[in-house]
């Protein structure tokens, strides 16, 4: 018997078409049976700002845009550090005597639905907002199925 016969989403594919890729993501972010843990860093949210647009608002005071990438491929869209010299604690504006501003390195990453387009990435006053946008196409749409 394998992890995958004692999932809680077998339950539900006798009851579903066409799922099984989303509930194959879900066991892949689950891990086998329980959460892993992932860092809180950077911190990060998720909010809905249309019917269907949203925008993920990832804090990253201290980083500029050439300190950081935004990749997406095969569902999953990643904010990750470029590789920067961390011994840098001298620059034009003196030394730093003191450190609260966190700079380590950090990759994080979303998982994205086949019909949500990613449309772009602002970083302004220190927060990266990624654009995405739901895309139903019109085979998802609503539609009346006629009787014959």
């Amino acid at each position: 018997m394998t992890s995958k016969d004692l999932s809680i989403f077998n339950s539900l594919r006798p009851f579903s078409i066409g799922f099984d890729d989303m509930f194959d993501q879900f066991e892949n972010m689950l891990g086998n049976g329980g959460i892993t843990m992932q860092s809180n860093y950077p911190p990060y949210n998720i909010r809905k700002t249309g019917k269907d647009n949203y925008s993920i608002e990832v804090a990253l005071a201290g980083f500029n845009k050439n300190d950081v990438e935004v990749e997406f491929e095969d569902n999953l869209l990643t904010v990750r550090t470029k590789h920067f010299n961390k011994s840098e604690d001298k620059n034009e504006d003196g030394e730093i005597i003191h450190k609260g501003i966190s700079q380590r390195q950090f990759a994080r990453s979303f998982t994205i639905a086949d019909d949500v387009k990613v449309n772009g990435a602002e970083l302004k006053d220190g927060l990266l907002t990624i654009a995405c946008e739901r895309i139903l196409p019109d085979h998802k749409k609503k539609r009346f199925i006629d009787i014959k």
